[in-house]
Formats: C-alpha cells, sequence, structure tokens
C-alpha cells in the first residue's frame, strides 16, 4: 500500500477512521487531508493522546483510550468506539510490517477534532467529527535522553487548586488540542536555563508538567517500603497514564502509594522527584528553581522497569 507515497513517508504511518472505515484507512501523511474549516484546526476543538510501542507491543492502549473518553466526555466531542482505536493502531503497526521497516519503537498519536461547524462528517454521533492516529518512529535522541537529569522550573498556571470543581468550562483535565499555553511555558523555562517545568497553582499547589506528570519518594526507614506520591487529581491534573503504570506494579511491590495535595516545599523535602510521560518515561529532576536535589539512578531504573510491566491502570477518579 505504501508504493505511492513519498520515498521519506516510511517516517511516518497515518490512519483515518470514519464511518465508512471504522477499523481504519491507511492515507499518505504528506498529502492534504484536513479541511481548513475543521474546528481543530480553527479552534484548537479537539482531543488527543500519545502512546508508545515497543517491537510492535503498544503500551498502556487501554489507560489512554481511557482517557480519551474522559476527555470526549469533559468537550462533548463524539468518539469511534475504542476497538475502532485498536483496529486502527494495528492497522498502522501492520503497514510498517508490509514496508519491511518495523522500527524497535513508535510514537502513536490518537487525535479527534469536532470536525467542521455545522457539517457532521456522520449521521452517527462516534462518527461525526475527524479521527486519525499517526505512528512516527521514536528518535535515537530522545531515546539517549531517557533518564538524563533535569532542572525545571515553577510556574504559576493562573487559577487555584478547585477551578476544575468550581469552573468545569475550563476543561482542566482533558487533554486538548489547545496546548498553546503549554508549548509558550516551555519555551520560557528553555529562554531562562531550564529543562521542564511545573506548573502550581494560584494558592500554591503542586500541579503537572507540560507534558507530564509530577512522581516523587521518600525513601522508607529500615525496613519500610519507599512511598511514592503525585498530586492530587482533583487539582484538574491530567490523570498520568504513565505514573498510574508505575503506582500499579509498585503497589503490588509493596510500595506505599499517595496522592497530595502537595506544594513546592513537598518537592524540596522529598528524597527525588521525577517528571513521568510516555515517550520520556520517568525522568529524574535534579534541580528545581535554584535548589539542587538528589538523584538516584537506581530508583529511576526502577521506576522504568514497574513501567515496563504495563499493569492495568487505576486511578482513584476513574
Amino acid at each position: 500500500m505504501a508504493e505511492h507515497f513519498r520515498e521519506d513517508s516510511v517516517a511516518a504511518v497515518a490512519v483515518r477512521i470514519d464511518v465508512e472505515h471504522p477499523q481504519g484507512m491507511i492515507f499518505d501523511p504528506h498529502q492534504p487531508q484536513l479541511r481548513v474549516d475543521d474546528l481543530g484546526a480553527v479552534r484548537g476543538d479537539g482531543i488527543f493522546e500519545t502512546m508508545n510501542a515497543v517491537e510492535g507491543e503498544v503500551r498502556k492502549f487501554q489507560a489512554h483510550v481511557d482517557r480519551l473518553a474522559r476527555s470526549a466526555e469533559l468537550t462533548g466531542i463524539g468518539i469511534p468506539p475504542a476497538e475502532s482505536w485498536r483496529a486502527a493502531v494495528e492497522l498502522g503497526i501492520e503497514e510498517y510490517r508490509t514496508r519491511g521497516v518495523l522500527p524497535e519503537e513508535l510514537s502513536i498519536r490518537l487525535v479527534a477534532t469536532r470536525g467542521v461547524d455545522g457539517e457532521p462528517a456522520s449521521d452517527d454521533p462516534a462518527f461525526a467529527g475527524t479521527y486519525w492516529t499517526l505512528l512516527t518512529p521514536i528518535s535515537p535522541e530522545m531515546r539517549a535522553g531517557r533518564g538524563r537529569p533535569i532542572a525545571v522550573t515553577l510556574l504559576d498556571r493562573g487559577y487555584d487548586a478547585r477551578a476544575a470543581e468550581r469552573a468545569p468550562w475550563l476543561l482542566l483535565g482533558a487533554k486538548t488540542l489547545s496546548y498553546a499555553v503549554n508549548m509558550a511555558a516551555l519555551r520560557h523555562a528553555k529562554a531562562t536555563g531550564f529543562d521542564d517545568v511545573v506548573f502550581t497553582s494560584s494558592d500554591g499547589k503542586v500541579l503537572e508538567g507540560p507534558t507530564s506528570t509530577v512522581l516523587l519518594v521518600h525513601r522508607g526507614t529500615e525496613g519500610e517500603p519507599p512511598r511514592l506520591t503525585t498530586p492530587e487529581l482533583e487539582t484538574g491534573i491530567l490523570p498520568g497514564t504513565t505514573q498510574g503504570a508505575i503506582f500499579a506494579a509498585a503497589a503490588e511491590a509493596g510500595w506505599q502509594l499517595g496522592y497530595g495535595p502537595l506544594t513546592p516545599e513537598d518537592l524540596y523535602d522529598a528524597d527525588h522527584v521525577w517528571l513521568c510521560s510516555s515517550l520520556r518515561y520517568a525522568t529524574p529532576v535534579a534541580r528545581i528553581e535554584d535548589r539542587e536535589l538528589e538523584v538516584d539512578q537506581e530508583l529511576t531504573e526502577q521506576l522504568t522497569a514497574f513501567l515496563k510491566q504495563d499493569l492495568p491502570v487505576n486511578h482513584p477518579l476513574n
């Protein structure tokens, strides 16, 4: 199916989902596909998820589809059923196999937009918008950077920790295409000498990173297991799939688990801090603002080992 694509299209595989192709249809990602009046393009009115696959095996698929469904509910965007997304992802992976170039690791993005205003693509609400999945190889640079300690800055996100409950129209906790603020925060961090960001609320609570979940650990006293802690979901942050998978495996290993509320002082008082995401795994934080933190490579490797168990994710709000 790839012979009519551009020669460099081996780097990406795209699959469209619609009412006529509920199991997906391969298309050339280098050719125009999206209408210029699609609300995903003109308003950022859409949702997405990003996961990875290792040697063709998708990690945490159900957790990501569950979170996509949660974002769909919060935004009121109809989305295809989970089996359509799974079939589309498998079709994309099989396309790589057909080409004989299946990468060792893939980034897989699921995207759903509200479609064109006033022109639903189908009478079926599950297929009324625009839907696709994009598969791309994970770069050697990203893979080499996993586990590399980073410096982060604390930035005020501009709302208090109870805004999600008070103002649901803010769509806090939904993974929307409207990532301009998150990207601006990252640019600001890099311009001021930092690698990443931890957002805080206006009332001083730790939230999340622009593309990651915050995780901290306190070592147990002699004979006691470590305690993993992450910010509480009631603050309007995304339920972290990577953090959830780590928590699931850590619980089986007998570790203690906890959810915030957390303040910046809790980060400084922790023995170790990480930012977690599906593609970067667990990234140790070596500095927050001007405060140095201890980095433990063995613990980072343990968290990565937990993640690779790929156990079912169970968040307290699910």
